[in-house]
């Protein structure tokens, strides 16, 4: 790699600039790290200083879309972050990854981040500029990279800001879910593909990847290695078919960089925060982390969890529901980002005493409580508010069963009568679109977000006549009569169906609804999706030794959606839809049997959910207490 330059900054000489220093690591590839310092007239000072360090791949120069502020839409770069930081006594490196932009070596995503994040405290503590004393932050991978470097503790690392990401089980959330994989992991690798530099080489390859139709490959699955869209950028189509491939929980999935549980006992011991959101897809991760790590470690963790979209806390929407303006991060929990991390930094880098140590364990946005009009922005007005509390589940909740009745209804009463069923069938070659959800990257197919659950031209996958999900008849629909008074539903969500398939395998999927009633807005209602979770019959039993159904047997099956926090209002309907699709959220299963990520044909599934006494078919809400 290119030696490194040293600059002092241009537009002030209290910044010392070393831009692209290869760092080495334990296999002699050099990463590109750029180092910001204190300096005094363009000279740098000697220190020592605490350092932050955040590794990426998107970029170590490049500006990230999510560091604006709710007051400005354009984003800072990571020199004026740094510099915010530097001018408070810190040094801050910015690294790019294992084969990105200017580092050297292959990409493996994920699997490289532990070792080489080790590598690189390590040699950052072994500079005379640093007092031993190292803080990580960053989003999405960049959190995942943090996570990566605590499973190994390195000497050093002192505290910690995990932005939405920091995979507690990639098995569970991130990758896979339930058994099925996650198709954002393909839109990533083909758009960070294009970037990489086995395509940025040669200029046909860039051609020819420019023009792939990826809209076109989603019709078509399924794929295999060498006819994909990742055909030209063979790195990437190999990791991606790999993690497709790896249906069972295997050693694969008990890597560094992609399961933290496995590590909770030997992770390091530092404070951390641990910060998500419902439309996100790591809210999961944050809270497996929080539980994990607060009942082995000395050290506090702190869990927040806001209503956005993937790392955008300046935006009071997700969506096409707004949440009023105080679901933004700015204002409400610190000024704005940079000022909640630079907080949590003085206090246990620098030792101020600010009051971090006195806050709360968790602050979470209860979304609901608004208006149900459409705001000026043509989005709905669903509202919502802050709560903190001492700790995750909310003291006071209590797990309430509401079950599936055979008419539609869904109530907290038990079932009584026998032989009650609902059956539809499922076709992989038409399957349920994906309608927002806890997605990020998952462009140009698929967005993140709450919307009214319609079909409808911006959704992949979506057929005219655009109908509700609801009138599909592979959807069912269980909703309770309109409330006579405000629930909260606040914690994990988890659905008990008895089912039965003409098929070896199928899924099951389960999606919880706040359905607003008609106005003079919305004439038809609005059927706002909160939280959704699947399940590969094929893992019913087991993660790690997955069995086929014999066809027509009755099975148990228990769907892990992700944790939610609303609050359904008098006169809404809380919602639950069961179908066996969410594409392009999840690959198909295509009914047959066949090993995951290579299947060739697809049936048509019958598949039965069981509404009786003695398989009494359920969802369990965490309701607590309306706050006063």
């Amino acid at each position: 790699m290119p030696d490194a330059t040293v600059t002092a900054d241009v537009a002030a000489t209290d910044i010392f600039i070393e831009r692209d220093v290869p760092v080495p690591m334990r296999d002699g590839v050099h990463l590109a790290t750029d180092i910001y310092r204190p300096a005094v007239d363009g000279r740098p000072v000697e220190g020592p200083f605490p350092v932050i360090l955040e590794r990426t791949p998107y970029g170590k120069a490049m500006t990230s879309r999510s560091e604006r502020t709710a007051r400005d839409a354009t984003p800072r770069s990571r020199r004026d972050v740094a510099a915010v930081f530097v001018r408070e006594g810190y040094v801050v490196i910015y690294q790019d990854t294992r084969g990105r932009y200017g580092s050297e070596g292959r990409f493996v995503k994920y699997l490289s981040d532990g070792a080489d994040g080790y590598d690189t405290v390590a040699w950052i503590t072994s500079q005379p500029w640093c007092n031993g004393k190292i803080g990580t932050m960053g989003l999405s991978y960049a959190a995942h990279t943090q996570s990566a470097l605590a499973c190994l503790n390195p000497p050093g690392l002192a505290a910690m800001f995990l932005d939405s990401g920091g995979f507690s089980n990639a098995y569970q959330s991130g990758i896979r879910q339930g058994g099925a994989f996650e198709l954002k992991q393909a839109t990533w690798a083909f758009n960070n593909a294009l970037v990489s530099p086995e395509i940025a080489a040669s200029s046909l390859k860039r051609k020819a990847m420019g023009a792939v139709d990826l809209r076109s490959w989603f019709r078509h699955m399924p794929w295999s290695r060498g006819h994909s869209p990742l055909a030209l950028a063979p790195s990437y189509e190999d990791y991606l078919f790999k993690q497709w491939e790896q249906g069972s929980f295997g050693d694969y999935w008990k890597q560094v960089g992609i399961y933290a549980e496995g590590a909770y006992d030997t992770y390091a011991d530092v404070p951390a925060v641990h910060m998500s959101s419902w439309y996100d897809p790591y809210p999961r991760t944050a809270v497996e982390n929080y539980l994990g790590l607060k009942v082995r470690k000395t050290s506090p963790v702190r869990l927040i969890l806001g209503p956005w979209t993937h790392g955008d806390r300046s935006l009071s929407w997700a969506g096409d529901v707004d949440f009023g303006p105080a679901a933004t991060l700015d204002g409400q929990l610190a000024e704005d980002f940079l000022a909640l991390r630079r907080r949590w930094f003085d206090h246990w880098l620098r030792g101020i005493d600010n009051g971090v140590g006195d806050e709360p364990a968790v602050h979470l946005f209860v979304m609901g409580g608004g208006s149900g009009r459409r705001n000026a922005e043509g989005r709905l007005d669903h509202g919502g508010a802050w709560r903190a509390a001492g700790d995750w589940p909310l003291p006071g909740t209590c797990f309430t069963s509401y079950y599936l009745g055979p008419d539609g209804t869904l109530a907290p009463t038990p079932p009584t009568a026998s032989d009650l069923a609902c059956r539809f069938d499922y076709d992989p070659r038409q399957p349920v679109p994906t309608i927002g959800g806890a997605i990020s990257s998952g462009e140009p197919l698929m967005v993140g977000g709450a919307f009214d659950q319609v079909e409808g031209p911006r959704f992949f996958g979506s057929r005219e006549p655009y109908r509700a999900l609801a009138e599909r008849p592979d959807v069912l629909v269980f909703q309770t009569p309109p409330l006579a008074e405000d629930v909260d539903v606040i914690g994990p969500i988890t659905v008990t169906l008895w089912i039965a398939s003409d098929c070896p395998d199928t899924d099951f999927t389960a999606k919880l609804i706040d359905v607003h009633p008609p106005g003079t807005d919305y004439p038809d209602g609005f059927a706002m999706n909160l939280t959704d979770g699947i399940l590969r019959v094929r893992y019913r039993d087991s993660w790690e030794h997955p069995s086929l159904m014999t066809p027509g047997d009755v099975q148990r099956i228990t769907i892990t959606a992700f944790p939610t926090a609303n609050r359904f209002q008098r006169g809404h309907r809380i919602r639950l839809d069961i179908a066996s699709s969410n594409f392009p959220r999840f690959d198909l299963n295509p009914n047959t049997g066949e090993p995951e990520g290579a299947w060739r044909d697809t049936r048509v599934a019958r598949n039965t959910v069981f509404l009786d006494r003695e398989r009494p078919s359920h969802v369990v809400l965490p309701i607590v207490p309306i706050a006063s």
